[in-house]
């Protein structure tokens, strides 16, 4: 049994969860306790979504699993939302942690990452839950790889390498092929998420907000051509890459764009540049999205999801972004129409869960009676959607 036959499963690519300070601290080795309380003391929350009753959906696994159920949506993978032990901010938005930060903020990562094995436990075939590496350390990273598998998590969220960081390496560099050659032994897909840490500090002025808008698409953006032109998928050819909530406007530009780059330096200049040996990739950069490239495409508008065919259905997932207050609770299903109306069924079986479940591993087998009961239905997403509360 894959599902009902008139209704979706639906699983969200791209969900937020985490515990309060309380709870973190209790998830946090003892050691660290009396610096955690100073810490804590002095921390202010700057986040509309981590304050009044709304903040309780980043922990509240009842909550959470009911109001998804109302909205339709049967399972989620999970990524950071809250702010753990030591860092700066949220967990997604974090800069890197300097080398003198770093036991501290380790401490803390590790901290969400016991937390979310918990969390995840509670309801394991509802949710798949990202672990969190740093790469100041990439022997640390790997020993920490290792033990998500061990607990159960179904991914690694990699975080960008912003230019102003150079203690850390660039993701392109070979320093990484440790944790790339882990990750795919492990069968754990490796997921960038906008904002992940790739970009560079703006400074206190008033229109740091909008440069920061502007230019965050751009810095997890890079984590693809990164990876691909720097021959990371030649050397490790069943690493799995997953981009969430990046949009999608720009995939087919850039693949356009790196593949013309590769045709030049297959004629051996690149302009008036020269092309060293090693520069080259066995194949053309598109070959590899369509291979070890997912797109994690939250919420998108219709002209977004317009693109879809062109870059390869089975390459995109759909999110929801719960619990933020810019994702499609409680409205999903008015989502969904609005998007995807007289869409073929079976290629949205395979945006809403199919191509989710295989890359992360859930069971729709084991989620189908539950989405037969609250999935939205065959019907109701083939409806157009004529007006947008």
């Amino acid at each position: 049994m894959r599902g009902s036959p008139d209704r979706y499963t639906i699983i969200s690519a791209d969900c937020h969860a985490g515990a309060n300070h309380a709870t973190y601290r209790e998830y946090l080795a003892a050691t660290w306790h009396d610096e955690f309380d100073a810490w804590r003391g002095r921390y202010k929350n700057p986040f509309h979504d981590l304050q009044d009753d709304g903040r309780t959906r980043n922990w509240d696994g009842e909550r959470r699993l009911s109001e998804q159920a109302a909205d339709g949506v049967v399972a989620e993978v999970v990524f950071p939302n809250t702010v753990p032990p030591f860092f700066p901010t949220g967990q997604v938005v974090a800069p890197a942690p300097t080398d003198e930060d770093y036991p501290r903020r380790q401490a803390g990562l590790h901290a969400h990452n016991r937390w979310l094995v918990d969390f995840v436990g509670a309801s394991p075939a509802r949710r798949a839950g990202l672990g969190q590496v740093f790469l100041n350390d990439v022997d640390r990273a790997v020993r920490d790889v290792r033990w998500m598998r061990e607990q159960g998590l179904a991914g690694v969220l990699l975080p960008g390498v912003a230019p102003d960081t150079p203690w850390i390496k660039p993701l392109y560099d070979p320093a990484y092929d440790p944790l790339w050659e882990a990750c795919q032994e492990l069968d754990l897909p490796v997921t960038h998420h906008s904002g992940g840490s790739g970009l560079p500090a703006y400074g206190r002025y008033p229109f740091t907000n909008s440069l920061f808008v502007m230019e965050t698409g751009f810095f997890a953006n890079r984590a693809l051509w990164h990876l691909t032109l720097s021959g990371v998928f030649d050397r490790f050819p069943r690493l799995k890459l997953v981009l969430t909530e990046q949009g999608s406007a720009w995939v087919l530009p850039v693949l356009k764009k790196m593949d013309a780059v590769w045709d030049y330096m297959q004629k051996g200049r690149l302009g008036e540049l020269d092309v060293p040996e090693g520069a080259m990739t066995k194949r053309r950069p598109s070959e590899y999205f369509r291979e070890n490239v997912w797109l994690g495409a939250s919420f998108p508008s219709p002209d977004e999801a317009a693109s879809f065919h062109d870059i390869g259905i089975d390459r995109i997932f759909w999110g929801s972004d719960y619990s933020h207050d810019e994702g499609t609770y409680p409205r999903t299903r008015e989502s969904l129409r609005a998007a995807f109306a007289g869409w073929p069924e079976d290629e949205l079986r395979r945006i809403f869960a199919g191509n989710i479940a295989s890359v992360y591993g859930f069971d729709l087998d084991t989620l189908a009676p539950l989405a037969a009961e609250v999935g939205p239905t065959v019907e109701e997403i083939a409806t157009p959607l004529d007006t947008v509360a």
